[in-house]
């Protein structure tokens, strides 16, 4: 089975990316879908309806969406194979820049909308600089000097990255990327792991403590004037 996994900001073009992916193998491959998400997702109920394929959908809650697809890609991969699904694609909810929800097998996408702001690279740390790949969508509503200049924003966070630019509500310019996943290796399930080092996030906001300043916490804690890796651990 291929495993797809695909990042960004919200609004950024996932959905309408994953459609034209779904429109290009639907009638070659057997397709499964992921959405993680925080409260609300429709887009497991889109698809299904609209191109016939098996969707499931998860809701992070309390979680950050990067954790809860980490905690339960292990299940979501079992479940897409016991469907027979030779394409598994892994929509995420994109809401934690510095998380990475790409792993060392499949490919990894991050999409960018154009409309964004040519500093948004620099911005989302290892959601761009760990992604294969990197779609710019909404290509369409920018002048050619500020996708020229987006383009390089994403080449100096991320020199090696695949770049593509696309209309996504067309699917224009996209032949690379279908050849890049017709041609993308099976994973081996019993070997996935994350391709980043997750950030380091023990601290007692995180188990619900709502006291404001960092002397009220425990854990890991950042002071304002701190640089920007120094941190400090309070033991309580």
């Amino acid at each position: 089975m291929k495993l797809l996994v695909i990042a960004g900001p919200p609004s950024a073009g996932k959905t309408s990316l994953t459609k034209q992916i779904i429109k290009r193998f639907k009638d070659e491959l057997r397709v499964a879908f992921l959405k993680i998400d925080v409260v609300k997702a429709y887009e497991d109920i889109e698809l299904s309806r609209e191109f016939q394929i098996m969707t499931r959908k998860i809701y992070s809650g309390d979680l950050c969406p990067d954790h809860a697809g980490v905690m339960v890609l292990g299940d979501a991969v079992e479940w897409a194979e016991s469907k027979a699904a030779d394409l598994f694609i892994v929509e995420s909810a994109g809401l934690c820049l510095r998380c990475s929800p790409y792993l060392n097998q499949g490919l990894g996408v991050v999409v960018l909308s154009s409309m964004a702001g040519i500093h948004t690279p620099e911005k989302m740390g290892a959601m761009v600089s760990l992604a294969d790949i990197a779609v710019v969508t909404k290509i369409d509503l920018i002048s050619q000097a500020e996708r020229e200049v987006l383009i390089q924003k994403i080449k100096d966070v991320h020199p090696n990255v695949i770049l593509m630019e696309t209309n996504a509500l067309q699917g224009t310019s996209l032949h690379r990327l279908y050849e890049l996943i017709s041609h993308s290796e099976d994973i081996d399930k019993d070997n996935l792991y994350l391709k980043g080092n997750p950030p380091i996030g023990t601290c007692t906001i995180c188990v619900g403590k709502k006291e404001i300043g960092w002397k009220h916490h425990f854990g890991v804690v950042k002071k304002l004037d701190g640089q920007i890796a120094e941190y400090l651990y309070r033991g309580e």
